[in-house]
């Protein structure tokens, strides 16, 4: 079987992974595109003797360490110990906390993809989730129309040490969350109780502040389509709670590299 029909089904992955480590669609999707290119052009670069999800994401990595994205906030004179603090949160201890809780690999299929000994694989975890959880807390807008699920997201926003500013059903109790307290996270469902859209609140949620974004939802394939602007932090359901716990780690920490950029309302988004 030739390389590309190999990869082909773990591309969806791979481009939620690099988004997590880049903190941007554009960023994300260049790096795999490069890692394809990489690979057509030497394909002995390839990793055979390894299952091909293990092998593409080895591949990606090395890639990404030698590609030395240039900072985020760059030509920013001055940083709050909030920046420098989540700036202190290494790329190597970050991949590795990101191969466990988002990806799902083991320790020893880490261990493999990154060139390090299983025990260094632990102490990079580790040492992520402590640097994660330096980050300044923050509070968070749930939209969520499922009960026992908004009380399982209230519950682990509240365990990272975030406070929880409401959890909203519908639309309109979204917009109304928003006008009374102002979130600095939102983790929004894409299908809510009244047949209203979770994507439709977020973008008029961002027409008035700017926020990071978490999605999460039973259908990724919704939004992952690869023809309009895509979420940048999306979690499929069911979802895990290391999942939840490290996307929103993420989706601040880039929030916060970027100076809270201008947003970018995500394609598709109807009542």
């Amino acid at each position: 079987m030739s390389i590309a029909r190999q990869v082909a089904p773990e591309l969806p992955a791979l481009r939620r992974f690099a988004r997590l480590v880049a903190g941007s669609q554009k960023s994300g999707d260049a790096h795999v595109v490069a890692t394809l290119e990489a690979l057509s052009a030497d394909p002995s670069g390839f990793p055979a003797d390894l299952p091909a999800r293990q092998a593409l994401y080895k591949v990606f990595l090395k890639l990404w360490s030698s590609a030395a994205p240039p900072p985020i906030n760059e030509g920013l004179s001055r940083k709050s110990p909030a920046d420098r603090n989540l700036e202190a949160i290494t790329p190597l201890p970050r991949q590795a906390f990101l191969l466990r809780t988002v990806e799902g690999f083991s320790v020893e299929e880490i261990s493999t993809i990154l060139d390090r000994p299983a025990e260094s694989v632990k102490a990079l975890i580790t040492e992520a989730g402590q640097e994660i959880a330096e980050q300044v807390a923050t509070d968070i807008l749930i939209i969520e129309d499922e009960p026992i699920i908004a009380l399982d997201l209230e519950g682990l926003v509240q365990e990272l040490g975030h406070g929880v500013t409401g959890i909203a059903r519908t639309h309109t109790e979204a917009i109304a969350s928003v006008r009374a307290l102002q979130p600095g996270l939102v983790l929004a469902d894409v299908q809510l109780a009244d047949g209203s859209s979770g994507l439709a609140a977020v973008n008029e949620i961002l027409t008035s502040i700017n926020v990071p974004v978490v999605f999460i939802t039973a259908y990724p394939e919704r939004l992952l389509t690869g023809e309009k602007p895509e979420p940048a932090f999306l979690i499929t359901k069911p979802f895990q709670p290391g999942t939840v716990r490290a996307t929103i780690s993420q989706a601040l920490f880039f929030d916060r590299r970027a100076g809270r950029a201008a947003p970018i309302a995500v394609g598709g988004a109807r009542r």
